[in-house]
C-alpha cells in the first residue's frame, strides 16, 4: 500500500522553503497539494528556476502542484432545522474511496470527513461521528469506516492521526475498541470476532517494546515502566521534526525553547497524537508552549482507553475460550485498574491527574481528561462524588463545560469547549448517578450549538462556553465549521 506512497518531506528545500515563507494562510494546505510531474523534475526544475530574478515561489508551486480541491457542494442550510442541517450535512462530509494522490493515503471505503481545513478521516473524531451516526440509523457508514481503519492498522501496522503520509509518526487516542463495540451494538456480538485481529494489532503497536523496558531503561516508544513494577502507557510521535502541517509553527516554538530542538518537536508531536493540540495541560509553564514536555506525562485518558481495549480483548479471549489470554489480560486489567489509582487519583485534591514520571509527582493541572475514569468505570463512588463537585464548581458554565480551567489561548483550553468531551463528561457523570449535573451539561451544551446555529447557519468545531455571544478562538487555525463530532454528539445527547 505503502510503496507508491508520496512523502511532502521528499521535497527537501522545496518544502523547506514554501513552509518557511508561509507563501499560504495555512502550513496544511501545500502538504494537500498533488505533484503533477515527479519529485526529482519538480526540484530540478527548482534548483534552475529559484535564483532567476523575479522568480515567484508561489507561482512555481502553482505551476508545478494541483492544489487540494474545494468541495463545492452548493449547500444552503437557511430555512432548516438544526435536526434537518445535520442529516442532510452527512452527505456533504461524506467521502468516496480514495485513489491515490499526493499525500493521501487511500481507503477502501466511503468516510466522513470533520469538514473545514480537514479534508481526511481523523482518528479520535470518527468515534463522536459515529454516535450521531448511530443515531441517524447510519449502520453502513459506521461499517465502512470501522473497515478502514482495520485495513489502516493491517496494511500499515497502526491507525494514524489521519490518512495522510505526514501523519505516519502518531496515532491518536485509540478509540478503536469502543467503535467495534458500538457496531457490535448494532449487529451482534460476533463483529468483536471479526475485528479481534484488528484489535490485537493495535494493542501490539500501542504496547511495543514492553518487554524490553528495565529500571534503567524505563521508555520505549509509547509505554513507561513505573516504580512500581507496572507499565502504563504516554503519547509519543517517531519523528522529531517539525510537523509537515505546521511546520513554520513548530520552528517559531522551538526557537524559544532552552532545550534539545528535537526533543521539542517530538513533544509537540506527541501532543498532537492526544488529540489536545494544544493544551497548557502539555506544557511545564501554562502560558509558554516552548515548556512542552508530553513524552514526560503519563495521561490518565490515554490508560482509561488502554484499559477498554484489554477489556474488549477479555470479552474476545472468552469468546474463543483461550484460558491463557483469558488470565493474561485480567492480570493486565487489574494492574492497569489499580496503576491508574496509584498514580493518577489524588486524595487531598479529589481529582484525576497526568503523572510526570520523571519528576515522579503529578501535574496538578486541573482538566477534563479527569472525567475518562468515570466514563470507563474506574473510579470509586466516592471519588466520583468528588470529581463531579469540582467539575460543577471549576467547568461548568453556560455552554457547556471547559476544558481546561486555564486561559492561555490555546484552542484546548478556556473558554472553549469541545464535543467529545462534554460527551465524555455527561456519559461518565451519568455512570455514577450525578444525574442533575449531567443534564445541565447537556442543556447548557445543546443550548450553545443551537444559538450559533440560529446566528450562523453552522456547526462549529468547538465553542466558546464561557461566553456564548463570543466565537471560540485560540490554536493555529481559525474555528473551522461542519463539523462531524459536534452534529454526531449533538444529536447523540438529544436522543439522550
Amino acid at each position: 500500500m505503502m510503496t507508491k506512497t508520496f512523502f511532502i518531506e521528499s521535497l527537501n528545500e522545496l518544502y523547506i522553503d514554501v513552509q518557511s515563507k508561509e507563501i499560504f494562510h495555512d502550513s496544511k494546505y501545500f502538504v494537500d497539494c498533488i505533484p503533477k510531474f515527479s519529485v526529482d523534475d519538480i526540484l530540478k526544475k527548482y534548483s534552475s528556476d529559484k535564483n532567476k530574478e523575479n522568480f515567484d515561489l508561489k507561482l512555481f508551486v502553482a505551476e508545478n502542484f494541483s492544489f487540494p480541491a474545494e468541495i463545492d457542494t452548493h449547500y444552503n442550510s437557511s430555512g432548516k432545522t438544526i435536526q434537518q442541517h445535520i442529516e442532510q450535512l452527512w452527505t456533504v462530509l461524506k467521502r468516496k474511496p480514495d485513489a491515490q494522490s499526493g499525500t493521501l493515503i487511500p481507503l477502501l471505503n466511503s468516510y466522513i470527513v470533520p469538514g473545514g481545513r480537514f479534508r481526511e478521516v481523523y482518528y479520535w473524531d470518527t468515534y463522536f461521528t459515529m454516535l450521531g451516526l448511530q443515531i441517524s440509523k447510519r449502520i453502513d457508514l459506521i461499517e465502512n469506516m470501522v473497515e478502514n481503519f482495520a485495513h489502516l492498522i493491517h496494511e500499515i501496522g497502526f491507525i494514524p492521526n489521519g490518512n495522510r503520509t505526514y501523519y505516519l509518526g502518531r496515532s491518536q487516542p485509540p478509540f478503536f475498541s469502543l467503535m467495534v463495540k458500538l457496531l457490535s451494538e448494532e449487529k451482534g456480538e460476533n463483529i468483536l470476532l471479526k475485528y479481534a485481529n484488528a484489535l490485537e494489532k493495535e494493542y501490539q503497536f500501542w504496547m511495543d517494546g514492553k518487554d524490553k523496558l528495565t529500571a534503567i531503561n524505563n521508555r520505549f516508544r509509547r509505554v513507561v515502566l513505573l516504580p512500581d513494577g507496572s507499565v502504563l502507557n504516554r503519547y509519543w510521535d517517531d519523528h522529531d521534526t517539525p510537523r509537515p502541517e505546521a511546520y513554520a509553527e513548530d520552528v517559531e516554538i522551538a526557537k524559544l525553547a532552552n532545550t534539545d530542538t528535537a526533543k521539542v518537536y517530538r513533544d509537540i508531536r506527541a501532543a498532537a497524537e492526544s488529540g489536545w493540540d494544544f493544551s497548557s495541560r502539555w506544557f511545564k509553564e501554562p502560558n509558554k508552549m516552548q515548556t512542552i514536555q508530553t513524552t514526560e506525562l503519563i495521561p490518565v485518558d490515554l490508560n482509561c482507553l488502554m484499559l477498554h481495549l484489554e477489556e474488549t480483548l477479555l470479552q474476545i479471549f472468552e469468546f474463543k475460550n483461550d484460558e491463557i489470554k483469558i488470565n493474561s489480560f485480567k492480570e493486565k486489567i487489574d494492574q492497569r485498574k489499580k496503576s491508574i489509582q496509584t498514580f493518577c487519583w489524588n486524595e487531598t485534591a479529589g481529582f484525576y491527574f497526568d503523572y510526570h514520571f520523571l519528576e515522579k509527582k503529578q501535574t496538578l493541572h486541573y482538566n477534563l481528561a479527569a472525567a475518562y475514569p468515570l466514563f470507563f468505570s474506574v473510579a470509586t463512588q466516592e471519588q466520583s462524588n468528588k470529581v463531579a463537585a469540582i467539575i460543577e464548581e471549576e467547568f461548568l458554565q453556560s455552554g457547556g463545560v471547559i476544558t481546561t480551567i486555564q486561559t492561555t489561548g490555546q484552542q484546548w483550553d478556556a473558554p472553549n469547549g469541545w464535543a467529545p468531551l462534554q460527551w465524555i463528561t455527561y456519559k461518565g457523570l451519568k455512570n455514577y448517578n450525578h444525574l442533575s449535573l449531567a443534564k445541565k451539561i447537556k442543556d447548557n451544551w445543546i443550548h450553545a450549538n443551537e444559538k450559533v446555529y440560529a446566528a450562523t447557519g453552522k456547526m462549529m468545531e468547538k465553542y466558546n462556553v464561557m461566553d456564548t455571544n463570543t466565537k471560540a478562538g485560540g490554536g493555529e487555525y481559525p474555528n473551522q465549521d461542519g463539523f462531524g463530532w459536534t452534529n454526531a454528539v449533538y444529536l447523540k445527547l438529544l436522543n439522550e
